[in-house]
């Protein structure tokens, strides 16, 4: 049975822009669009149910393409303990940090790690978020790098959701390998990811390319592997130094480099080149209290698509809101509601491997999208907070609370 959406405008975000419709209808059936455009020119369809949208704009389903957002424990602590003046190393001195998210989560069940992650992905729908990547990370082995790739597939299984699952074991040393990170990263490429893959846990392969982290050399291994594995590859690059892993993860072909703060000029024609999404995160921009813009207008230049993400995490962006991320992409990175909204649709898919099927409204293409009660696209971008009224539809289906 088909499905006719009318009495609504809809920004299709293809090619990047808005691509506005006014006066639109949309034909879904089987989940996908079976045609979209000025109602008037509506042609013959046979026997459809309709839904009368009352006038709302209507744009792709939002896309969050990196979150951390399986994890245990909670690190609201270690903020208090920043703003009281306390250093991170301090903090890390006392056990804080990335290791105190390794032990809760390392201790925390499947089912413990799916509750409370659960929560955290449905403050991300209630923002019109229909596809989700989750990544690892938090593990650091094995065991508990599968626990955390389990729980975000089901997820994707349980809930109305695109999931796809990004494995990062390459995120921190684990406590066992202290001092020896060209070991874990053997172990990593030997044992962990070839398991993971066998296992179908995971869709791509995620690094952290930083000097507190992984050289870009360790990093290319575990490229080379992923390669080896059939698995698309990403990489946490640039955030706090240029090492050039952007360029790295283009050389591979990877879907994505993010972070981005300290990336050069050559790394944007790299990325152009190779079709590699650049990846902005405001919210651990802003909650960093960082000063180094990523390069907007280098990127702007070279014709790289740019996507924006919550970054979702328990140290640096706890952030439950899509939407405030379009604000903090306006207001602090200077794009406009337009290239933002692009973010977190068209180049955000884009960033996952599913621009063919997901992230604009176009003929073909899988029926996600949000009906928001606003008077322009640019709303979305403008209110700080709060949940703005909608209807949201997922492979052509309304979901209700």
């Amino acid at each position: 049975m088909k499905t006719l959406w009318q009495h609504c405008h809809v920004a299709s975000m293809a090619n990047g822009s808005y691509s506005i419709i006014e006066d639109a209808a949309i034909v879904t059936s089987g989940g996908r669009i079976d045609w979209i455009g000025p109602r008037g020119s509506l042609p013959d369809i046979g026997e459809a149910s309709p839904v009368d949208l009352g006038g709302a704009w209507v744009t792709p389903g939002l896309v969050d393409c990196h979150t951390h957002t399986v994890f245990g424990g909670n690190r609201s602590g270690e903020f208090e303990q920043r703003l009281q003046g306390v250093s991170y190393a301090e903090i890390a001195a006392q056990g804080g940090g990335i290791a105190s998210t390794v032990r809760a989560t390392r201790a925390a069940s499947e089912d413990e790690l799916y509750a409370s992650a659960l929560r955290r992905v449905r403050a991300l729908m209630r923002d019109g978020v229909t596809t989700l990547e989750i990544k690892s990370g938090y593990g650091l082995d094995l065991e508990n790098e599968r626990k955390m790739l389990k729980v975000a597939r089901r997820l994707g299984e349980t809930l109305p959701l695109t999931v796809r699952a990004t494995c990062l074991a390459a995120h921190a040393l684990p406590p066992e390998y202290k001092d020896r990170s060209d070991d874990y990263i053997a172990h990593i490429c030997e044992v962990m990811l070839p398991a993971l893959a066998a296992e179908g846990l995971v869709d791509a392969v995620d690094a952290f390319c930083e000097y507190l982290a992984f050289s870009p050399e360790q990093v290319e291994r575990v490229f080379i592997k992923a390669q080896e594995l059939g698995l698309p590859v990403k990489l946490h690059a640039e955030q706090l130094s240029s090492l050039a892993g952007s360029s790295l993860a283009a050389r591979y072909h990877g879907l994505s480099a993010d972070h981005l703060e300290f990336m050069t000029e050559d790394d944007c024609i790299a990325m152009a080149a190779a079709g590699t999404v650049a990846v902005l995160l405001p919210g651990a921009f802003y909650y960093l209290r960082e000063t180094q813009l990523p390069p907007m207008d280098a990127l702007r230049k070279h014709g790289v698509k740019i996507a924006i993400a919550s970054d979702l995490n328990p140290g640096t962006s706890p952030a439950l809101s899509l939407r405030l991320m379009l604000n903090m992409a306006c207001t602090l990175f200077r794009m406009t509601p337009e290239e933002a909204l692009a973010g977190v649709t068209t180049h955000a898919a884009t960033a996952l491997g599913l621009g063919d099927s997901h992230g604009t409204l176009e003929v073909g293409k899988v029926a996600d999208f949000v009906a928001w009660d606003i008077e322009r696209p640019a709303d979305l971008a403008y209110w700080l907070g709060g949940e703005l009224d909608k209807r949201v539809v997922r492979h052509g289906v309304e979901l209700t609370d």
